[in-house]
């Protein structure tokens, strides 16, 4: 859980802001919404109310829920537009049948595949999660949830619920040829399958990125003998990039980032 000052600081940081927004922008368009009326969203982990910032912009209405207090408290000092609900997303979403018409997700659900606690089942909490937000959601309509998977693993754990739920739909992996900027979206269609978005930055890759297919993560850090190259350029932006989210002052990357040194005599 962020404290206040942590809350604050995430909420006031450029680079933070920035990221959140675009990655709002991009999975309210995956929605898909209909241009000729406003619509009442549900935006899962909204924390301090960045990614309903934008929604407010495009002229719909929101609610959002977070489990931590300190977020929520810095959304209302923000006075976002939205409603609020302090809740724990892996006991299930209490609104009633049908009643939004769309939700998104950024940097959230991954966090349901923690144990945080000895009573906490990973694969219940997300058939918790995923069953309930079926209900909720109105037919014929989408979820898109942008999230950070650590590994493979944590990909087809998060599908599989999403699927036994009732859910159709797939992963929508934007500049899948890019360290930095590589996205995951979890579109998800309610009722009657739609056909699923491409994802930005595809067009010159390979037919197999295409269908999204899961992969380790972890892999671009290993050698040939399988072993963890700690301290090489990728492993330290991505390390600083992981920094970054979390809010923390870093340095910036530069040509020198991840130089080896030559050894003194």
């Amino acid at each position: 859980f962020y404290d206040e000052a942590e809350a604050r600081k995430y909420t006031q940081n450029s680079r933070v802001v920035e990221i959140q927004s675009q990655m709002s922008e991009r999975a309210v368009e995956l929605l898909g919404l209909p241009e000729d009326r406003p619509c009442l969203l549900l935006d899962v982990g909204c924390g301090s109310g960045l990614s309903g910032d934008y929604i407010s912009e495009e002229g719909h209405y929101w609610i959002g829920m977070d489990i931590s207090p300190a977020m929520l408290d810095v959304a209302v000092e923000r006075e976002v537009e939205g409603d609020l609900l302090l809740a724990d997303v892996g006991h299930g979403i209490p609104f009633r049948p049908g009643m939004f018409d769309g939700c998104i997700s950024i940097s959230a659900v991954q966090w349901l595949c923690n144990a945080d606690k000895k009573s906490h089942s990973p694969p219940k909490r997300l058939y918790r999660f995923f069953s309930t937000l079926y209900t909720a959601l109105a037919r014929g309509s989408r979820a898109v949830l942008q999230l950070y998977p650590e590994n493979s693993e944590q990909l087809e754990l998060i599908t599989a619920q999403a699927m036994r739920a009732g859910f159709t739909g797939g992963m929508v992996v934007d500049y899948p040829n890019s360290a930095k900027a590589k996205k995951f979206f979890l579109c998800l269609f309610v009722g009657a399958s739609g056909t699923l978005p491409k994802g930005l930055g595809t067009e010159c890759a390979d037919e197999e990125l295409h269908q999204a297919k899961f992969t380790n993560e972890r892999t671009r850090f290993k050698n040939i003998k399988g072993k963890s190259v700690k301290k090489s350029r990728d492993w330290i932006l991505e390390k600083k990039e992981r920094r970054r989210r979390q809010g923390k002052e870093v340095r910036a990357d530069t040509k020198y980032t991840g130089r080896k040194r030559r050894p003194r005599f």
